[in-house]
C-alpha cells in the first residue's frame, strides 16, 4: 500500500552529553560505518516508501552533509525522493515548538502528496523492519492510528524512559503514560506510527489552532479515546540511542553475530553514504579479536571487543579494549584505551592511558588533543 514517510530527526538528547554537542542524535555514528538515520531511510525505501521527509532542527550540519546525496537509499528520483526540512525553510521563521509542530510547519509536504498513508518515525533508534507489515496491519484493523510497540519484559529496557501503553485484548490502546514515575505495565511505544494522510492533516490543523505542538501528548494521548488507536507488536532487534550507556551498548551489540545477522546479513540491506577509501590495513604483529573496522584505518598493536570507524590510526604496542573509536582518531604508541568513547579527530599522544568502566565509559570530545 502506498505511503509517504516522515523521519523526525530534529531532537537532541542531553543524556548523550558531549556526543550531541555537534550533531543531531539521528547523525550519531554506529557500527563502524553507519549513522542512526540510515536504518530509518533504508527500511522505508526498501518497503516501497519512495517519498520521505527528514525534519531536522538542532545541530543539523552533520546530518545535512550525510543526506547531501539521496541516491544511496534509492531516493534520487524524478517523482518522490528525499526531502530535508529545517525550521529556516518555512514561512513562519520559527523554530519547531514540538514534534507535531515540526510536521505542521511543513504541512505542504502532506498536502502535495497523494499517498493514502503516512509512516512517522522518530529517528533516534536502531532497528530493521518491513513497514509494509505495519501498514497492512493498520489497514486490516481499520484503526485511525497504529503505534509500533514492543514488550519489555525480559529485556534491559526501563519502561520509565518511554511511553507506556495499556492494551485491551484486541491490541487497542486504552491508556498511554509518557515516561511514568512508576508503572506495572510492560509494553512501550517505539515512537513510530502509521495513519491516513488526510486524518493527519486534519488533526495537525486542529491542534495547531489550539496552540498544541507535541505529537505524543497532543495527538496520541489526547485523541486516544476519540479515535481508534491500536498497537502493532514488534519482535525484532530495536534499541534507542538516547543516553551514553545505550549508545555504548548499541555499538557493542554490533559485535554480536546474531545482531549483525538480524540487521545487516539479509536483504533488504542497510545502506549508507559510502567513502572511497581502501580497506583497513593491519600491520605486522597487530592482534585483533571481536572488532569492527572502518575503511582507511591503519592498525598496529592490539584491539579487542571494539568498534573502530574509518581513517583511524593506532600506534605500536597500543591496547584498545571495549571502546568506540570514531573517524579520524590518532592513537599513539604505548597507549591503553579501555571503555572509552572517542569522538572524531581526537589525538592521543604516546604513552597515554584512558580507562573507564562499562557503566561509565570515558567520553573524549571531538578534536581533543591529549
Amino acid at each position: 500500500m502506498k505511503a509517504i514517510g516522515i523521519i523526525l530527526a530534529g531532537g537532541k538528547s542531553e543524556r548523550l552529553r558531549e556526543l550531541t554537542a555537534i550533531r543531531a542524535t539521528s547523525a550519531m555514528p554506529v557500527g563502524s560505518c553507519y549513522r542512526v538515520i540510515d536504518f530509518h531511510l533504508s527500511c522505508m525505501a526498501s518497503s516501497g516508501i519512495n517519498k520521505i521527509a527528514v525534519i531536522t532542527q538542532y545541530n543539523s550540519r552533520s546530518l545535512h552533509d550525510h543526506l547531501s546525496s539521496s541516491k544511496w537509499w534509492d531516493l534520487g528520483r524524478k517523482q518522490g525522493g528525499l526531502f530535508v526540512f529545517s525550521p529556516f525553510q518555512n514561512d513562519s521563521n520559527l523554530w519547531f515548538r514540538g514534534t507535531a509542530d515540526s510536521i505542521f510547519q511543513n504541512i505542504a509536504f502532506l498536502k502535495r502528496s497523494n499517498e493514502p498513508y503516512v509512516v512517522i518515525s522518530s529517528g533516534n533508534c536502531i532497528f530493521k523492519m518491513d513497514f509494509n507489515e505495519l501498514i497492512a496491519y493498520h489497514a486490516a484493523s481499520k484503526a485511525d492510528i497504529t503505534v509500533l510497540a514492543r514488550e519489555t519484559e525480559g529485556t534491559e529496557l526501563d519502561v520509565r524512559d518511554y511511553g507506556v501503553l495499556g492494551l485491551d485484548d484486541d491490541q487497542n490502546i486504552t491508556d498511554f503514560e509518557e515516561k511514568p514515575i512508576e508503572t506495572d505495565r510492560t509494553v512501550i511505544s517505539l515512537g513510530m506510527y502509521v495513519m491516513p494522510r488526510l486524518l493527519l492533516i486534519k488533526i495537525l490543523e486542529n491542534i495547531s489552532a489550539e496552540g498544541r505542538y507535541d505529537f505524543v501528548n497532543d495527538v496520541i494521548i489526547r485523541y486516544r479515546k476519540k479515535l481508534k488507536i491500536n498497537a502493532f507488536m514488534f519482535g525484532g532487534y530495536w534499541t534507542p540511542i538516547n543516553s551514553v550507556p545505550l549508545y555504548f551498548k548499541a555499538n557493542m551489540d554490533f559485535l554480536r553475530k546474531d545482531v549483525r545477522d538480524a540487521l545487516l546479513a539479509d536483504t533488504p540491506y542497510i545502506e549508507t553514504k559510502p567513502k572511497d577509501e581502501p580497506p583497513a590495513k593491519f600491520n605486522y604483529l597487530t592482534e585483533t579479536r571481536n572488532c569492527l573496522f572502518g575503511s582507511g584505518s591503519i592498525l598496529n598493536g592490539t584491539a579487542l571487543n571494539s568498534v573502530i570507524f574509518r581513517k583511524v590510526f593506532t600506534g605500536e604496542n597500543s591496547f584498545i579494549n571495549n571502546s568506540i573509536i570514531m573517524e579520524g582518531c590518532y592513537i599513539g604508541n604505548n597507549c591503553r584505551v579501555e571503555h572509552v568513547i572517542m569522538d572524531k579527530d581526537v589525538i592521543l599522544s604516546d604513552g597515554k592511558n584512558l580507562i573507564g568502566t562499562a557503566e561509565e565509559p570515558v567520553i573524549v570530545k571531538k578534536g581533543a588533543v591529549i
